[in-house]
């Protein structure tokens, strides 16, 4: 595989960083983002604990919204590949000053004596694994909750993954309740105190958090993970329910009141601090300080009125994926929500893994003034030539000298894409050209054609054929009611934007199964080897 490595000569004015000084800044909790500019993938293969999947391909997308301090210390880390190179330097072009490059990538961490971690989002499944260590979280093999539910037994089941998760499949009778959402819901599902609730998700950590949320809380119920969560259920023969559509209800007002109170009062505990809203303003515009702003509320609920400039991210999400939003580790995290309880309780986890979390207090109806969905700032895209979706059918349809490069995800590919559409990564657009009939036009797209915009000079660059791009993607093309065709049908690359998961699904291997849960109970014993996490349980 080749790629476009800068020479020694030009990449002097790119400085390299090396393991200590990098290990220095995460003990001493200032801020860095390392960033895996591989695809998700390479990265779930072998990373530092603290590096944030970044890939190249998105840095355009989503660099402004992840990395909002423009002088905020950056380092871009690969594998050797020449993408770290690249990275930074399209990092400076969007404006980053302080960025470098992590000098030997993934093998020098490991040279250096770092440990190296599989997988993705690991931070907050080791801290699920810590807690479980240190809290004894109780939990139940699925036979016994089998049993339970076979009994007729007075027990609530709730998963506590995102819905679109829990629809894949989940436990028979279960209801859907978003991590964040439980300390505010439960109360309502089960009433009686003597009602036993069961937490499960697909794998352990969103369990373990969950049942440890509602314990932390003081809730009477009594509380406990379903043990290894669906991957349990499954390799104890049991089937799962494909589909289910029970979502949580709402809370009533004296509910709320005293989840609230009780989530208050756990934030004090675990050393959150609160924030008001003269500080949010002024945080805004605060120099060498990194602030992250999150709303974690439900979707619904943001888009229906929000507070601006916060962003949508609910509070389970934000827990368990908390590099994907915020990457630079040492910075500054705001929660606000409506109601003093899912803030409070997010927070309280976010202030055990070791983040400065505030939540903010004294926001009243009045200031959830913004509406509809969240808007990622984005930078100018480059000129390009475009055509309507109707344009290329005629093409097509003519057998004209015309080859359609798709840079959506690799599942969206999957799904469905144009007739004839080559998948292709931008990290790898040289060598998936190898793989691409030369023509005379190159028409590229992606799901809206927001991300194939910043591909198209750089196609231009390689070709001596016209390059256009689809006006609306895939998006438009869909909705003018144009064919479609399904499956892998053309592979310019190899699909590894995406790394498959264990636990999602519903065709993984029992073996695939129990080797995941094998690593996640070593967690435990990587991170006392890794030294950096600086986790506290309380």
């Amino acid at each position: 595989m080749t790629h476009s490595v800068p020479s020694p000569a030009a990449r002097r004015d790119i400085p390299l960083t090396g393991y200590a000084a990098v290990r220095a800044a995460l003990l001493e909790r200032r801020e860095i983002a390392l960033l895996d500019v591989r695809e998700e993938d390479p990265h779930a293969q072998a990373h530092p604990l603290f590096a944030a999947n970044l890939p190249l391909a998105r840095i355009e997308l989503d660099a402004y919204a992840k990395l909002p301090r423009r002088d905020a210390p950056i380092v871009t880390l690969d594998d050797g590949e020449g993408l770290a190179e690249l990275a930074a330097r399209r990092l400076r072009a969007l404006g980053y000053t302080n960025v470098a490059v992590f000098d030997g990538g993934v093998e020098g961490w490991r040279a250096a004596g770092g440990e190296l971690f599989r997988d993705v989002n690991v931070p907050s499944k080791a801290f699920g694994e810590l807690v479980e260590a240190e809290r004894h979280t109780p939990s139940l093999p699925a036979e016994e909750v089998r049993a339970l539910i076979d009994a007729g037994a007075d027990v609530v089941i709730v998963d506590a993954r995102r819905f679109d998760e829990y629809q894949t499949m989940t436990i028979p009778g279960s209801t859907s309740v978003p991590g964040a959402e439980l300390a505010l819901r439960i109360a309502e599902l089960a009433p009686r105190p003597d009602t036993r609730v069961i937490v499960n998700c697909a794998g352990r950590t969103r369990s373990i958090i969950g049942t440890q949320s509602l314990i932390n809380a003081g809730i009477p119920n009594p509380v406990a993970a379903l043990r290894n969560g669906t991957i349990g259920w499954t390799l104890a023969g049991f089937e799962l329910e494909r589909g289910a559509g029970r979502r949580f209800p709402e809370a009533g007002e004296a509910t709320r009141a005293d989840a609230a109170a009780r989530a208050h009062a756990l934030a004090g505990r675990a050393g959150v601090r609160r924030a008001t809203l003269a500080e949010v303003d002024r945080w805004r515009g605060q120099q060498g300080r990194t602030t992250y702003f999150f709303d974690v509320r439900t979707p619904e609920e943001y888009e229906a009125g929000h507070l601006p400039g916060f962003r949508p991210v609910p509070g389970g999400q934000l827990v368990q994926e908390t590099e994907m939003v915020a990457p630079v580790r040492g910075a500054r995290i705001v929660l606000a929500d409506s109601d003093g309880v899912r803030a409070n309780m997010s927070a309280s986890w976010l202030a055990q893994m070791g983040w400065d979390v505030h939540v903010l207090d004294g926001a009243g109806a009045g200031e959830f003034v913004a509406s509809g969905p969240w808007a990622p700032p984005l930078p100018q895209p480059p000129a390009a030539s475009r055509i309507q979706p109707e344009t290329l059918a005629r093409w097509q349809a003519a057998g004209d000298d015309v080859a359609v490069l798709d840079f959506t995800t690799s599942a969206n590919y999957r799904r469905r894409h144009i007739p004839g559409a080559w998948f292709a990564l931008r990290s790898q657009l040289s060598d998936a050209l190898k793989s691409v009939p030369s023509v005379a036009r190159y028409v590229l797209t992606c799901g809206s054609s927001q991300l194939a915009q910043f591909v198209v000079p750089e196609l231009q660059a390689l070709v001596d054929a016209e390059v256009l791009l689809l006006d609306g993607g895939n998006a438009a093309w869909f909705a003018a009611g144009l064919p479609e065709e399904h499956g892998e049908t053309r592979l310019a690359s190899l699909p590894i934007d995406r790394y498959r998961r264990p636990y999602e699904g519903t065709d993984n291997t029992a073996a695939a199964m129990q080797a995941y849960l094998d690593w996640e109970f070593g967690l435990v014993g990587q991170l006392a080897r890794d030294g950096t996490h600086g986790f506290r349980v309380v």
